[in-house]
């Protein structure tokens, strides 16, 4: 990447750009880099996957998936950035718990052991697209039951890939270290997202 010579809020004064993501986390990370968007979201989007996708095909094609219930929006100097984040363990897919009892059981499968976290993230326009991935490996020491309790009772994570935020308590008081970015974690990794838009808006990708 050339040197930087304006700030990327800067470059993209002029743009309208969409946040497609009904994600509190991943509007309040990309507010972190002083981007002006919008929050969007079209509700009913199918997010089925094809059977034997790896680790990380599936949130890559959920994310490209995604901001295609959106090129409608594409009209010139738009963007659309979508993304979707899975939690990885035992060679399977842990998802968003239906219920309490679901939740204890993913907590406990994931308790004193490593799992990784996976996002994807797309970022398009009339004219290009651009695809990447994310990988952070998280280290959960051994949680009690009676933890997994309070944390599900008080913080019920039911909208949450792998049923924990590692923004709330169990981050804090649950995860022994993190390899990789920590927001992408949390559901963005921002940083890469902030050096792939100036890749974006300075024509380095095709």
């Amino acid at each position: 990447m050339k040197e930087i010579d304006m700030l990327l809020h800067e470059q993209f004064k002029d743009y309208k750009i969409y946040l497609a993501s009904q994600s509190p986390r991943r509007k309040t990370l990309l507010e972190g880099i002083d981007l002006k968007f919008e929050v969007f979201v079209r509700p009913g989007i199918d997010e089925s996957v094809p059977a034997g996708l790896s680790k990380i095909e599936i949130p890559m094609f959920l994310a490209e998936h995604k901001s295609n219930a959106y090129v409608d929006l594409l009209v010139k100097n738009t963007i659309i950035i979508t993304a979707d984040t899975i939690v990885w363990h035992n060679n399977r897919e842990l998802g968003k718990p239906k219920d309490n009892n679901q939740a204890v059981a993913i907590l406990s499968e994931l308790s004193g052991n490593m799992h990784e976290v996976v996002t994807g993230v797309c970022i398009r326009s009339a004219e290009k697209l651009r695809i990447f991935y994310a990988l952070s490996k998280v280290w959960f020491r051994k949680i009690s039951d009676i933890e997994i309790d309070y944390y599900l009772s008080r913080y019920k994570p039911y909208d949450k890939a792998g049923a924990y935020g590692i923004q709330e308590w169990i981050g804090y008081a649950g995860i022994e270290k993190i390899e990789g970015s920590f927001y992408n974690v949390m559901g963005l990794p921002v940083q890469m997202v902030y050096c792939e838009l100036l890749k974006f808006i300075n024509h380095e990708i095709t």
